[in-house]
């Protein structure tokens, strides 16, 4: 079967999406939000007991977001919200300027670059970390200002995460049974996969050596599955464990003094419905059997993309 982006009527302008006039940013069809709510809904279906659901807005604090260090470590990705200040005579003087961006102020917000960092400080304003361990089911509207904007690299998208905060053994087992539970649902799905050691994309001279040690301690795992090629598959899931920076930013502790970490388990919804339409076709009445039934599609009627 062909890939998407060799398909004229398909990817960034066609059935799944629909241009609004900014690289990497797009409207999406019916047809596509169909799959995106069938596969939220498998993704819950696996949710572990104890597990918290909070859904984020897609900005956040931008003291949390410095606090955390994300501006240090990923600057060419951060979006800030900025804002015109001032009395109606200021504000209408400079909305009528070609300039008026410059006027632009920072505003307390940033754009969330991931689901799950406004997690940790919430978790510390609720003191002690408990014996067993803190688990949040998170989701949101995402934005990374990306350098390309090819098919599954989009500027603004969705996502969910799995988060654990605990002990170091706890955090770990987290992390391992969901290793075997992404490659399950993947398989479930009928995606061509393979899991590989990686690393986040840090910033500059400094960032490559963060990499590495990434890399070298087997703190980031990605699940690479095609949606643009076979040849270039797309990092769709990653499991990560970040041992004690979150724990160390907001201060969470234990009761009894034991050492916390944190680690999370991230699904890029976008990129994994893309790849089921690359995979199966983009008619998802006549997907496999299987896929349609873990998904609930089987009694699903076809829907038109302008649903």
């Amino acid at each position: 079967m062909e890939q998407l982006d060799r398909k004229p009527d398909v990817g960034m302008s066609g059935p799944l999406f629909v241009a609004v006039g900014v690289d990497g940013v797009y409207a999406r069809t019916g047809l596509f939000e169909q799959v995106v709510e069938s596969l939220s809904t498998c993704i819950s279906q696996r949710r572990e007991p104890g597990t918290e659901v909070l859904r984020f807005p897609p900005v956040m604090s931008r003291a949390q977001l410095e606090r955390s260090g994300y501006h240090h470590n990923f600057p060419h990705l951060l979006g800030c919200v900025s804002c015109l200040e001032g009395d109606e005579a200021t504000l209408r003087t400079l909305a009528n300027r070609p300039d008026w961006p410059e006027h632009l102020s920072a505003s307390g917000l940033v754009l969330a670059p991931a689901a799950c960092y406004p997690s940790y400080p919430l978790a510390a304003a609720r003191g002690f970390v408990p014996p067993e361990g803190l688990r949040f089911d998170v989701a949101s509207y995402c934005f990374r200002h990306e350098a390309t904007h090819e098919l599954g690299r989009l500027q603004s998208f969705q996502m969910r995460e799995f988060v654990c905060i605990g002990k170091p053994e706890t955090v770990l087992a987290f992390r391992k049974r969901w290793i075997v539970k992404g490659q399950e649902l993947a398989n479930l799905l009928g995606l061509n996969h393979r899991l590989v050691p990686a690393s986040d994309p840090f910033f500059g001279r400094a960032g490559r050596l963060a990499a590495l040690s990434q890399l070298e301690q087997a703190l980031k795992f990605e699940m690479l599955i095609p949606v643009r090629s076979e040849e270039d598959p797309t990092a769709c899931m990653s499991f990560n464990y970040h041992l004690d920076h979150f724990s160390t930013v907001w201060d969470l502790k234990s009761e009894g003094g034991e050492p916390i970490h944190s680690g999370c388990v991230a699904f890029g919804i976008d990129r994994l419905a893309l790849a089921l339409f690359s995979t199966h076709g983009m008619e998802p009445a006549s997907w496999p059997r299987t896929v349609r039934e873990a998904l609930a599609l089987s009694a699903c009627s076809p829907i038109s993309p302008h649903s």
